[in-house]
């Protein structure tokens, strides 16, 4: 498992298991055994937390920028597919935005 990859992830009762993409790869030895997801919805609300991006493997929808969780690797059910490298920085960039950071404070 590593970042940009888009796994099938078991949220939880509330959650359901959805697609997510992984923010981070497999933990370190010295590192909990968690990844940093964020989840893939179908309940679009056309908000800017919304990130479409439009893959074979996935239903229309987007990800959805203010869900960003980690969870277990255990959660992890099986991997559905990846994001090319510019689609990942797309995600990469939005987040930044969504967290409050311009390219200046990085």
């Amino acid at each position: 498992m590593k970042a940009g990859e888009v796994w099938q992830v078991d949220l939880g009762m509330a959650g359901k298991i959805r697609p997510c993409l992984l923010l981070t790869g497999l933990p370190e030895e010295d590192e909990l055994a968690l990844v940093t997801i964020i989840p893939h919805t179908t309940a679009l609300r056309g908000n800017p937390s919304e990130l479409e991006i439009p893959k074979a493997f996935l239903k229309k929808g987007a990800f959805h920028l203010q869900q960003i969780q980690s969870v277990p690797t255990v959660r992890l059910m099986r991997r559905l597919g990846s994001l090319s490298p510019s689609e990942l920085e797309l995600v990469h960039a939005r987040l930044m935005v969504r967290l409050g950071f311009r390219m200046t404070d990085a």
